[in-house]
This record gives structure tokens, C-alpha cells and sequence, in this order.
């Protein structure tokens, strides 16, 4: 793992390497953002490059400290996730007795915590007395959506690094660096919540199924209104993608606001790039309010679907209000 491949979080990355490279590693850190932002990743960067051989403010994933890092094999590294509901006194009594054994052949011993606002208070109290009285060989890394959901004496005595969200364009990147597929990327970033989502979306049983229905309705409810209500009848339900009309719906939306992007000139954002010259060609032909208002009935069939109104119901009905304008 190396701090390379966690797109974006520039700050993040500073304080981490900055700390590496001067040799001035606090004994706790807190990092604090959503779901999405490579925080996980970053505390196993970050983790590596401490137990790693050359010292530097990456990890070099050559020596044997890296290489048994990356294959599972690290016994100074300890990670504790919540056991059900919460993070529990026992699981912190024992990480204590863990952390009391000299380190092996490393510097240090690491542990990471995932959902640290999880904590138990009495499992707060106890990592409290433990970071107060920091065993020079540990580290700890303590990973939260909230920082403000921790006790604030257990904020105190870690060092806050901040994750923003990811911007779409960098998670594009990342996907295409890694080979996904560009038309479903496109779309996966616009929909879901980070990397790992967007990934998850893209390998979803009918995504690209579905994506390719929604650029047959999308065309026909411009065009061929009898075409349209015939693609909603037979593709979309007959076909059994009902179940997924949620995405659907989603996708429809960004159909509508490409043709905004089109009028706007920025057809560097466009989700289907397959689609640009027939966009092009009818993205004129009605002012942007109509693409608004498409847009808006089609959020608000997803809204009467969510409250047990038909699906195909609910998408005849769209079709026909896009139909009266």
C-alpha cells in the first residue's frame, strides 16, 4: 500500500508524510471524514510506512518489512472494529495486553481502529488512560466519519487528519487508472459515494443493462412517445429490471442533465459520452427549463416509487407529463 494510490487528500497525505520524513510520528492520530475518502487506505499507507526498512515517507514495498505487510503477515499491526453495534471495554482491555509485548522485529507496534465513535464510553475511558500514557513503540490510529462524535480528551491527545470528500473527476481517474470500464465509471461516480461504491455499482448485476435501457428511453420520451411507453412496458419491467428502478430513475436524471451540460458547453462532464452526437444534436432544440423540468419529474416518479406507487406505473406517468411539457 502506498500513499500513491489514494487519489486526492493532499493535506491528509502531507501531515502523514511530513511527519515520516522529519521522524516526528505522533503517538495517536485521528482521521476524520465520510465513508469513500481513502481513510482506510491511508491508515494502511501510513501503518506500512512506518514498519517500512528504508525509512522514508513512503513505504517501498520492496524490503521483507513491506512485503510481509502486504501479504497479511505483519504481527505488530492490530486493527479493532466494532464487535456488533459498539466497539467494547474487552476488545480495548485487550489491545492493551497486546501492545505490552515488546514489538518483534519492527521499531514499532500499530493499531487501527475502524468507527472509533463506536467506543463504549467505559471502552473510551479505557483507550483514554492508554493515550495518556503512550508507550513510545506504539502508534494509533483511530478512524471516524465524525470527529466530534469521540471524546473530546481523546481528541485532544490525537492528531486530527482531515478527508474530504473525493471529487468526481479524481475518482474517474482512479477508476480508468485501474481499468474499469469508462462508460459505467462515468456513471458510477455520479451515483455513488466514493471509490469502493462506484466500484461495487460497476461490477452490480444490470448496471450496464440497465444504462443501455435508459439510453432507449431516454431517446424514444424525446421522439417516439408510443416507443417510449413500449420500452417501459417490455424492457424495463417484462425484462425483470424493475427491480432495480431506483438506478433507473438515477440514470434517467443524468440523461437529462447531459443535455444541460451539452447547452453549457461542457461536454467534458458528460456521463453518456457514447451518446454525444445524438445529444449534440437535440440538446438546442428546447431551452435548459425544459431539461430542468425532466429532470425534476423524473426525481419526483422516483419519490412516488419509494411510496409503493407502482414502478411502471409511476414511469408511464413521467412519460406522459413529459409528453404535456
Amino acid at each position: 500500500m502506498s500513499f500513491q494510490t489514494i487519489p486526492g487528500q493532499g493535506k491528509a497525505k502531507r501531515i502523514l508524510q511530513t511527519a515520516l520524513r522529519r521522524e516526528q510520528v505522533s503517538h495517536a492520530y485521528l482521521f476524520s471524514g465520510p465513508q469513500g475518502t481513502g481513510r482506510e487506505a491511508a491508515a494502511l499507507a501510513f501503518a506500512q510506512a512506518l514498519f517500512c526498512e528504508k525509512a522514508g515517507d513512503d513505504a517501498c514495498g520492496e524490503c521483507l518489512a513491506c512485503r510481509k505487510f502486504m501479504h497479511g503477515n505483519e504481527p505488530d499491526l492490530h486493527r479493532i472494529v466494532p464487535e456488533g453495534a459498539s466497539i467494547k471495554i474487552d476488545q480495548i482491555r485487550e489491545l492493551q495486553r497486546d501492545m505490552s509485548y515488546r514489538a518483534g522485529n519492527t521499531k514499532r507496534k500499530v493499531y487501527i481502529m475502524e468507527q472509533a465513535e463506536k467506543m463504549t464510553l467505559q471502552a473510551a475511558n479505557g483507550l483514554l488512560k492508554f493515550l495518556e500514557e503512550p508507550a513510545s513503540a506504539v502508534v494509533a490510529i483511530l478512524i471516524t466519519e465524525n470527529s466530534h462524535a469521540v471524546l473530546p480528551t481523546i481528541r485532544s491527545r490525537a492528531q486530527l487528519v482531515p478527508f474530504l470528500p473525493v471529487s468526481r473527476s479524481e475518482m474517474l481517474e482512479q477508476l480508468l487508472q485501474e481499468g474499469q470500464p469508462e462508460l459505467l465509471a462515468r456513471a458510477a461516480v455520479q451515483l455513488a459515494s466514493g471509490l469502493d461504491a462506484s466500484r461495487r455499482l460497476i461490477q452490480q448485476e444490470g448496471f450496464a443493462e440497465t444504462r443501455n435501457v435508459v439510453i432507449q428511453l431516454g431517446k424514444d420520451s424525446l421522439e417516439r412517445f408510443s416507443s417510449a411507453i413500449v420500452t417501459a412496458g417490455q424492457q424495463v419491467f417484462k425484462s425483470g429490471l424493475d427491480y432495480s428502478s431506483d438506478l433507473l430513475i438515477a440514470l434517467l436524471v443524468l440523461w437529462y442533465k447531459d443535455l444541460l451540460h451539452i447547452q453549457a458547453g461542457r461536454k467534458q462532464d458528460l456521463v453518456y459520452i457514447d451518446q454525444t452526437d445524438w445529444l449534440s444534436k437535440r440538446a438546442f432544440q428546447r431551452p435548459p427549463e425544459t431539461w430542468v423540468r425532466h429532470m425534476e419529474l423524473a426525481l419526483e416518479a422516483g419519490r412516488r416509487i419509494r411510496a409503493h406507487v407502482s414502478p411502471q406505473l409511476a414511469l408511464e406517468q413521467f412519460l406522459v407529463s413529459i409528453q404535456e411539457g
